[in-house]
């Protein structure tokens, strides 16, 4: 069996208030493409499909379109839901849509069975585990018929994320003598975090990895930076794209991973090229915007720039962007923004001139003295103030 492992498309994502939807279909683009090429059996997306609960039209536009792409191309797709997505919305029609190949699971039930298929090497068990809270596993399992005592007091040990995923797979029963696959949507132990993810205080959302031990491939969603965790087979594929400045070094790929005999596994990267690349670049204002320095950049992509300047250039944002049309951030990175000098009270008394407090706050707050030209300007406006 071949898939395609794909998670965390956010479709819908806006990063700093630019939308990138353009984005993502260029680069959900770029997938199809890898599918027509790579002769699959199936494609797992492995939850956080929106990037948010309520997704607008164009996103969910955005979605239906890449789905029915992918049916057409005559691919089985298994898709669970993320902590970013609603089940209700995203398990909307799902019965109807399985027969034609799209199986989505976005609420576990209190139960965890396989869709087993088969090829050359025999039956291979595929679970699709939704992104579950303890309180999940627990109403759930507390619905559960006839449970005996033990299952009970279960219920009630469920206390933490390790324990929530730990009394799911128990209950799913799993023939360790055949192959199976999990597509889930949780927070590994170890996983390398970035900007853009939620983050849990006290890393209290953790599963240990393990409990994939059973499983052959886990194809896993919630991490964003692609990465394997204890070994090649329990893997994040990661966001296709970049949604955060700390990703700048990201390379985003496409798995692909081929399941043959048990125990015989094989995983392939396969890189992709974004429409704008996000970026961060740092320097003085004239150098920025020297013609020498962007000639031959990609201007388009997006940008965090780091002025080195030791005075704030006057409409900045303005004017960068009518050469960077796509800066989202601008930050100084100087003596003032280094010394990061804490301005308190002043001291009260009736011995100094406006001008003295205000060349004494200049100085605490940016590192410098004023020059002799924004003296005068602040004398100028202390004038008109008290005439």
């Amino acid at each position: 069996m071949r898939f395609m492992h794909l998670a965390d498309l956010h479709i819908g994502k806006k990063m700093n208030g630019f939308s990138m939807l353009v984005d993502q279909k260029y680069i959900l683009e770029q997938v199809l493409e890898v599918a027509k090429q790579k002769d699959l059996d199936g494609v797992l997306l492995a939850g956080d499909i929106y990037d948010k609960s309520v997704p607008a039209g164009e996103a969910i536009q955005l979605l239906d379109w890449f789905l029915t792409e992918l049916i057409h191309l005559k691919l089985e797709v298994y898709m669970i839901s993320g902590n970013h997505d609603s089940m209700e919305r995203l398990s909307f029609g799902s019965k109807l849509f399985a027969r034609s190949g799209l199986h989505v699971s976005t609420i576990y039930d209190g139960s965890l069975e396989p869709i087993v298929l088969q090829d050359e090497y025999g039956p291979l068990n595929l679970y699709m585990l939704p992104f579950v809270k303890p309180v999940h596993v627990r109403n759930a399992l507390k619905k559960a018929l006839e449970m005996t005592d033990e299952e009970e007091q279960m219920i009630f040990d469920i206390a933490t994320y390790d324990d929530a995923v730990a009394a799911v797979l128990e209950r799913a029963m799993l023939n360790s003598s055949e192959r199976n696959v999990l597509v889930a949507h949780q927070l590994v132990t170890g996983a390398q975090r970035c900007d853009s993810e939620d983050i849990s205080v006290g890393g209290i959302d953790n599963v240990s990895a393990d409990l994939f031990e059973d499983f052959d491939y886990v194809a896993l969603g919630h991490i964003h930076g692609p990465q394997s965790m204890t070994r090649d087979t329990i893997r994040y594929s990661g966001t296709l794209l970049k949604y955060s400045f700390s990703e700048c070094s990201h390379e985003k790929s496409i798995t692909i991973v081929d399941v043959k005999e048990k125990g015989n596994v094989f995983v392939e990267e396969i890189f992709v090229k974004p429409l704008r690349d996000v970026r961060i670049i740092e320097g003085d204002f004239k150098t920025i915007m020297s013609r020498k320095y962007y000639e031959g950049m990609n201007c388009e992509d997006y940008l965090k720039i780091i002025l080195k300047d030791e005075q704030d250039v006057p409409e900045a944002m303005g004017k960068l962007r009518s050469v960077y049309p796509n800066v989202m951030a601008l930050e100084y990175n100087n003596r003032r923004t280094k010394q990061q000098t804490v301005v308190g009270n002043a001291a009260p008394t009736t011995d100094k001139l406006p001008i003295e407090y205000f060349r004494e706050f200049y100085e605490r707050q940016n590192g410098d003295c004023m020059s002799e030209v924004q003296e005068m300007v602040v004398r100028g406006a202390f004038d008109r103030i008290w005439g």
